[in-house]
């Protein structure tokens, strides 16, 4: 998909958010909600994801709703830190296809990162064993 178009509210995570698709989740309020990527680059990535929006990417997200979402991936990203003592910590946002992109509703990844362990590829491979996900999303919530 390209950079601009039509948001999709069949996406993953439109469905998610309605409830149609379950996921594990970390934490969520009236603005966000924060899960484990099913399909993670490294132990313990997870996603944040703006609620009560159509938006595709960061282009076309309300300006004034920006603040709370990067809080809320603030937040994520020190409890990924406090609960899974990584090496370091990747949080990215894909804007099109051509950039990695592959759900067109703006996401903000939170990756923890391992000195000895690689990244897997992005929104590649077989999912997560979903109970190794639940215990790391416990893990995540309990330091937040």
């Amino acid at each position: 998909m390209s950079l601009m178009g039509e948001y999709d509210g069949g996406n993953i995570f439109a469905k998610i958010l309605r409830g149609e698709t379950p996921c594990v989740k970390i934490f969520e309020d009236d603005d966000v909600l924060a899960f484990m990527d099913i399909f993670p680059q490294s132990q313990g990535h997870c996603l944040v994801i703006p609620k009560n929006v159509t938006s595709r990417n960061i282009t076309d997200f309300p300006q004034e709703k920006l603040g709370v979402l990067f809080a809320a991936v603030q937040k994520l990203t020190k409890a990924v830190i406090n609960a899974l003592t990584p090496d370091g910590v990747v949080v990215t946002q894909y804007n099109g296809a051509p950039a990695g992109q592959t759900i067109f509703h703006l996401h903000v990844h939170v990756i923890p990162r391992y000195t000895n362990l690689p990244l897997q590829p992005h929104h590649g491979g077989k999912p997560a064993d979903l109970d190794v996900l639940r215990q790391q999303a416990a893990r995540i919530a309990a330091a937040l």
